[in-house]
């Protein structure tokens, strides 16, 4: 286990977000936080990255207490939030320099990994010249560079049309085994959770609380002839009730 929660509770104001939330991420798991649009899963995810102050509760990672410790954790938001006057490579070399790297160093360490992520050639190009799929690369990437073992993805593959969308699915899927990373991701899709999860938590009511888990049992990479199986079909369908 690399990663758990443990009883995690929030509120802003009188408001109650969070109630009483553990989960927790196997080493190399890709798990799936899946819940209605303004249920507590990004505020979940600033309490796992350190952003934000749980008021109970803490964040182990690798048994150590990280609760309210930023940057233990990669977090890469919806958007994508390259830097428009930076290039690629500097957009991606970014968290080195800010880590006290001297610039010339860390674009260095940085050029050594566009190959292996598709971006060969992007280097000295800018985010508008990129199309999303690659754009969405180069932000991985960047989280990448954080240097840390677990990713927290708020849903990376939302913006893009539905042919980047598989493709780029199938590539992290890849890369995520390449380089031994655990993911934990939001998606409000039940396709893609299905498709992409070894397990997926499925959050619910008010306070947020985990209202069920479900294992996958099918072995990733799983091909997108899965969403037509009997066992996608009861998955989704188990799903939706919970979500309904």
């Amino acid at each position: 286990m690399i990663l758990q929660a443990e009883h995690i509770t929030k509120a802003y104001g009188e408001k109650q977000v969070l109630g009483d939330i553990t989960l927790h991420l196997n080493e190399g798991e890709l798990v799936c936080l899946l819940g209605v649009s303004g249920v507590g899963k990004t505020t979940l995810f600033n309490v796992l990255s350190g952003l934000t102050l749980p008021d109970s509760g803490k964040i182990l990672l690798n048994d150590r207490d990280i609760t309210g410790k930023s940057g233990e954790l990669s977090y890469m938001l919806q958007k994508d939030l390259l830097l428009e006057h930076k290039t690629v490579l500097d957009n991606v070399a970014l968290p080195l320099i800010l880590s006290g790297k001297k610039k010339a160093d860390a674009r260095q360490h940085a050029a050594q990994y566009f190959e292996r992520f598709g971006l060969s050639g992007t280097e000295k190009k800018y985010p508008s010249q990129l199309s999303g799929g690659m754009r969405q690369r180069a932000a991985l990437l960047r989280t990448y560079m954080c240097g840390n073992q677990v990713a927290l993805l708020d849903e990376p593959f939302s913006a893009l049309d539905t042919l980047t969308r598989s493709s780029i699915q199938e590539w992290y899927l890849s890369i995520m085994e390449e380089i031994k990373l655990s993911t934990i991701f939001i998606t409000h899709d039940i396709d893609e959770a299905i498709l992409l999860s070894d397990r997926i938590y499925i959050m619910g009511g008010s306070p947020a609380v985990i209202v069920s888990e479900f294992a996958i049992e099918e072995e990733r990479p799983r091909n997108h002839d899965f969403v037509l199986t009997d066992s996608f079909i009861r998955y989704k369908r188990e799903i939706r009730a919970l979500l309904s």
